[in-house]
């Protein structure tokens, strides 16, 4: 099948991949024409385990290629994807949708057959209802505009392409259905978990899905915190709770809060879409409160067990990135903690095994002043007065703690992640600080 996909970001950039994969012709267009020119000499401006040789094995396969011209890319598929940013608006979080209504006006003006144009990224209800008046308004072609909100984990994003545990089909279309259906199959060798559903509910399965996984989150949190107050141990909690098959244990595990470019985005869209509509959604509008809290528990920790002076304290911070097997550092936990130790008066040496560069980017002029990117983790120990862990990159599972105390003026481990055992670091002479613990 020939398909067209408009973005080069993580979703648009797998969705291609994945799709060239399976044989099919796959062109992706991206009016930024660096990032384009840098995908056609196989350089992958994200980092995403697994998305580099799948690129290169089907661009060599001239099954996948790259362009910067959206109406090469509106003539070539039959099936059209828009995967293009849809980043939060001003104050109120709604999404601003102004790239993608730019691309279907383009692609309609550009049409010179019939086609299903698909919204991949996640948009307010009645999105696809707008995206097919802008289209229509600028062709005679037939186009069905279709929602297939995408469910992707950064740092898991190409296998959860490959075997997806569903793909929402959103449209009452009878031939959309069916084209997509035939695109779709052979990703599903051992079961159908196709569902189809018209296309307002599958713009709101995406953000409730979102929602509820972020809600989970700030929930472990807000107990994590409670058991620091009354004594307990939030990681025998959440077992607890994890054990009963009606909670399992997925999303109960407490930390710095959550990040990224969907959780924090999408909980502001639909809180400002319920807004719209008369309706307060007061259980995430919570959830996200917390977890803007939650993201300075560590410097709270931290403060305390200064007595609220680090001014001229140099700490380490093990992990940038708002999650693992990623480089991105949007509304990263690391960002809000680091600016605000700066902030108090400490330095910062940090450590990421692939967001350093973008963190300095994002921490800003000033605030990088006073932050140190280094490449090795026990560097960024060095004479350090306690040791932060935000992000749990496996190879800060099981560091050499003999050797860290060695390194460390202040052997004070501040653990954001609950990835390290009280028990074993409590006799080497460190003091130890976890996430309800």
């Amino acid at each position: 099948m020939k398909v067209s996909v408009i973005g080069t970001g993580y979703v648009g950039l797998v969705a291609a991949a994945a799709f060239s994969d399976f044989g099919n012709d796959v062109l992706c267009a991206d009016v930024d024409a660096d990032k384009i020119e840098r995908l056609r000499r196989g350089e992958i401006p994200i980092y995403e385990p697994g998305l580099e040789d799948l690129v290169h094995r089907n661009a060599a396969a001239g099954r996948l290629r790259f362009t910067t011209d959206n109406a090469e890319a509106a003539r070539h598929g039959e099936i059209i994807f828009l995967a293009v940013g849809t980043p939060s608006s001003g104050t109120d979080g709604s999404a601003d949708l102004s790239y993608l209504f730019r691309a279907a006006e383009e692609i309609g003006r550009h049409l010179d057959h019939p086609a299903v144009v698909v919204d991949k990224s996640t948009v307010p209800v009645g999105t696809a209802e707008r995206v097919q008046r802008i289209i229509s308004s600028q062709t005679d072609q037939p186009v069905v505009v279709v929602s297939n909100p995408e469910f992707l984990k950064e740092g898991s994003a190409v296998a959860d392409f490959m075997s997806p545990d569903r793909v929402i089909i959103g449209t009452d279309d009878p031939h959309a259905r069916e084209l997509l259906t035939r695109l779709y199959k052979p990703f599903f060798r051992t079961n159908d978990r196709i569902l189809y559903m018209d296309a307002r509910s599958a713009e709101v399965t995406k953000y409730a899905c979102n929602a509820y996984l972020a809600t989970r989150i700030s929930f472990i949190n807000d107990i994590a915190n409670l058991c620091d107050a009354v004594g307990a141990d939030v990681e025998l909690v959440r077992k607890g709770m994890g054990s009963d098959p009606r909670i399992g244990p997925k999303f109960l595990f407490p930390g710095v809060g959550y990040g990224g470019s969907c959780f924090p985005k999408d909980t502001r869209a639909l809180i400002n879409t319920a807004r719209e509509h008369g309706l307060s959604l007061d259980l995430v509008a919570a959830a996200e409160r917390i977890n803007e809290a939650q993201k300075l528990v560590l410097v709270r920790k931290v403060r305390a067990r200064f007595d609220g002076d680090v001014v001229g304290k140099t700490f380490a911070m093990w992990g940038l990135a708002f999650k693992p097997n990623t480089d991105d550092v949007r509304e990263a936990p690391a960002l809000r903690i680091a600016r605000t130790l700066i902030t108090d008066g400490a330095r910062i040496r940090g450590h990421d095994p692939e967001a350093g560069p973008n963190f300095v980017e994002a921490l800003g002029a000033t605030a990088a002043e006073s932050f140190t990117l280094v490449d090795d983790p026990y560097e960024a120990a060095r004479d350090a007065d306690g040791l932060l862990l935000v992000t749990e990159w496996h190879e800060y599972r099981s560091p050499d703690f003999d050797r860290l105390r060695e390194l460390m003026r202040t052997p004070a481990l501040f653990d954001g992640r609950n990835q390290w055992d009280r028990s074993v670091v409590e006799p080497l002479g460190f003091s130890y600080t976890g996430i309800g613990r």
